[in-house]
């Protein structure tokens, strides 16, 4: 009997840890939901269970930034920098998963659908910030989509005017330039496709 009451015992002590960890689980996403009401405050729309890890750089002047349910932005190692300019909408859909380093700057539309996974130091940007011969004159900008499921590698650079379809995959270091199809994987400088399923 003395074995069975050990194991008992054992059982119980690994019963307890497991919750404390369950508790001390909750007690981060806690902690993340709450840091992510102060760093978007200033966000029109902010969705449920929100997360930012870390201290990112949020700048809302003048547009309009909506952010949806379990979004999680990543600044452990690096600043994500997120700024919606006047007349500007950012949208970041259910789910994405943005990841350190990376830089998205918006003057006109940029639309991030759900669960997309965002890699290390990437730039998504609508517009140019400036003329080429006139300096003081605004470039156009260009909207930029990132239709649902879309997994972005590292160092990616997305310029504007460009769509990447649903489920498709960008490889790490590519400078998408053009618009991407639907379920297929695109690499490069600039990004062509290589690859269809």
């Amino acid at each position: 009997m003395p074995v069975v009451d050990k194991t008992l015992e054992t059982l119980k002590q690994l019963k307890g840890q497991a919750r404390l960890a369950k508790l001390r689980r909750y007690f981060r996403i806690g902690t993340n939901v709450l840091r992510a009401k102060i760093y978007l405050r200033k966000a029109s729309f902010l969705g449920k269970y929100v997360q930012v890890l870390g201290n990112p750089r949020i700048g809302v002047w003048g547009g309009e930034m909506i952010i949806h349910n379990k979004v999680v932005i990543d600044s452990i190692v690096a600043r994500v920098e997120i700024v919606a300019n006047k007349g500007g909408r950012l949208e970041i859909g259910e789910g994405t998963y943005i990841n350190y380093g990376t830089s998205i700057a918006c003057s006109k539309s940029i639309v991030i659908g759900k669960k997309c996974l965002i890699g290390t130091y990437c730039n998504i940007i609508d517009n140019d910030y400036h003329g080429i011969l006139d300096r003081d004159k605004p470039a156009p900008s260009q909207e930029v989509v990132l239709e649902d499921n879309v997994w972005i590698g590292g160092k990616v650079i997305i310029l504007k005017g460009v769509t990447i379809g649903k489920d498709s995959v960008v490889a790490a270091g590519s400078v998408v330039t053009r618009s991407i199809p639907p379920r297929c994987i695109a690499a490069g400088v600039p990004a062509k496709i290589i690859k269809t399923f």
